[in-house]
């Protein structure tokens, strides 16, 4: 069984800084891409950021300069640093899996189950 979990999300005033994780645990093999999302109340869920196994990276316009993602490969984890967080970042936060294949054979994609991220202004 794979699940996603993630940490690290809480409530940060604006300017500041918080740093999310999120560990992919279960009979893998290898994971595709590892990104993180987010959704807003009223509002559908977008991507934030991205990386495949390469370490190609794909970002947002409204978190480039601000938000950095990292994976570890080996540990099968994704962080995101998130820098001059702003209100409007306020938002659940979500851990995304794509192109996950398990030792059993099988490829999916796999989510976290989010964690909240609040920006005091």
């Amino acid at each position: 069984q794979v699940q996603l979990v993630e940490s690290g999300g809480g409530l940060v005033q604006a300017g500041g800084s918080l740093r999310l994780s999120c560990v992919a645990s279960g009979s893998i093999l290898s994971i595709n891409v590892m990104g993180w999302y987010r959704q807003a109340s009223g509002k559908q869920r977008e991507l934030l950021a991205a990386m495949s196994r390469g370490g190609t990276t794909n970002y947002a316009d409204s978190v480039k300069g601000r938000f950095t993602i990292s994976r570890d490969n080996i540990k099968n984890t994704v962080s995101l640093q998130m820098n001059s967080l702003k209100a409007e970042d306020t938002a659940v936060y979500y851990c995304n899996a794509e192109g996950l294949a398990t030792r059993s054979g099988v490829m999916s994609e796999y989510w976290g189950q989010g964690t909240q991220v609040t920006v005091s202004s």
